[in-house]
């Protein structure tokens, strides 16, 4: 039979249970779907396929998930930086995104997201933020894969003036988008436990729970938000969202760092899974999250790069790198968080934080065709000793050249199929232009 897509000529990294390498690789693609994975006959033509792609000696991966992103904060790349979380987010971010998102400012940074991600492998993405429609809306254009949260807070936020409407428009949008696509799926994204009272929680889990969809919350960030909880409910923030129900087998913690034994005790029996974002967490001063002692402990964890305004990139290939290097040099141990363990962070554990391990993370046949190809002809990739070692520490998103997600290419020798990056671009810049900050919540500056 004819496939689809034919890949060859490149090494395949599985990420299968047996993390097979396998050299001198093929792939076969039919309908979305993994059909054939192994190593190519010398002496035989290749398969016929509508579409052959040449991996010319590079990696053939998975495509990256990045378990926890919030994409139009493109928008406030380096608008704040050098804060304290807090400061950062009730001085600068809060009051910038009140007067600048709207439906069109946020279709349009997460068409910038999209852009971004793609064009450095990532090929599935979990989001939370406002608007969630409008990052929908640019998701679908761009061809990828996502889980979509549809932002709650208990103060007024852009699109939801009314605090108390909150989760009837959480739900509307879950069931606007829950059958519109296969690479969509719609998710509950809670601010936080200081943003939101135990009955907005209970009633956001309750409504997740009854749309079967994953529910988000950023989770014990800073030593201020435990001091919160603390002193609010005499407990850490981890055991309060459990006392209230909301932690199980469908919640995913955002950041969770300042947790105790117990803490992790409970995330593990709850079997609920957590987003693990160091370069945020660094850069906002908030601490270093366990990771190790989540793993220990059985607990999936996957890796996010956070938003644009906290990062500053969406380039998982350099979260994996500092994610591995902060854990060594955290515990003083340079075995600690190795090479394998962080590539299954950023795939098929990010995968199964957020729910589609069945789908995509690893190349397996059956599963959904989402593939990158590393071109490994570059200067800071040779010579190539070890492929896993080498995506971690050495390779950048940059030298991603070709995207597949379910079948169908997105990105190609470095082009964008799906997005007009010089417009979007253009767009954005005229956006930044527009925008004047200074502190004590005087952002001004006028509608896009």
């Amino acid at each position: 039979m004819g496939y689809d897509i034919v890949i060859h000529n490149g090494t395949i990294i599985t990420v299968n249970t047996e993390f097979d390498i396998i050299a001198n690789g093929l792939i076969c693609i039919k309908d979305g779907k993994l059909q054939r994975i192994e190593t190519a006959d010398p002496h035989l033509p290749l398969p016929q396929a509508e579409d052959t792609i040449d991996a010319d000696g590079g990696v053939i991966m998975p495509g990256l998930v990045n378990a926890h992103t919030h994409l139009p904060m493109t928008l406030f790349r380096g608008l704040a930086d050098d804060l304290p979380l807090l400061e950062w987010l009730n001085d600068y971010i809060f009051p910038a995104e009140s007067k600048h998102i709207n439906p069109e400012s946020t279709r349009l940074g997460s068409l910038l997201g999209c852009a971004e991600i793609i064009l450095s492998g990532t090929t599935t993405c979990c989001d939370g933020y406002f608007y969630e429609d409008a990052v929908a809306s640019a998701v679908y254009e761009s061809g990828l894969r996502a889980i979509l949260g549809q932002g709650v807070i208990d103060f007024p936020a852009p699109g939801v003036p009314d605090p108390s409407a909150n989760i009837k428009n959480a739900v509307a949008f879950a069931e606007k988008w829950q059958h519109v696509s296969a690479l969509i799926a719609p998710s509950i994204f809670c601010h936080s436990p200081y943003a939101c009272s135990a009955e907005t929680l209970r009633r956001a889990k309750s409504a997740a729970i009854s749309q079967g969809l994953l529910f988000q919350i950023h989770a014990a960030e800073t030593k201020a938000e435990w001091d919160q909880i603390q002193s609010e409910h005499q407990t850490s923030p981890v055991q309060y969202l459990d006392r209230i129900g909301v932690l199980d087998e469908n919640t995913l913690l955002v950041h969770v760092i300042w947790v105790d034994d117990n803490d992790i005790e409970i995330i593990a029996k709850r079997n609920a899974k957590v987003a693990h974002n160091p370069e945020s967490n660094m850069k906002l001063g908030s601490g270093i999250a366990p990771v190790p002692g989540f793993l220990a402990a059985g607990i999936a964890v996957g890796l996010g790069t956070d938003g644009c305004a906290s990062n500053n990139n969406l380039d998982l290939f350099q979260e994996m790198d500092f994610a591995a290097k902060l854990h060594k040099v955290n515990a003083l141990d340079p075995t600690v968080m190795d090479a394998r363990t962080v590539l299954k962070m950023a795939t098929i554990d990010g995968a199964k934080a957020i729910g589609l391990d069945k789908d995509t993370g690893s190349l397996e046949t059956g599963k959904q065709a989402d593939v990158i190809i590393i071109d490994t002809r570059q200067p800071h990739l040779v010579p190539m000793y070890n492929p896993i070692s080498h995506i971690v520490y050495s390779a950048c998103g940059s030298d991603v050249r070709d995207v597949v997600v379910a079948g169908k290419s997105i990105l190609r020798n470095r082009k964008l199929l799906t997005i007009d990056i010089e417009e979007i671009m253009e767009k954005v810049s005229r956006f930044g232009a527009s925008v004047f900050y200074s502190p004590s919540n005087s952002v001004n500056a006028n509608t896009l």
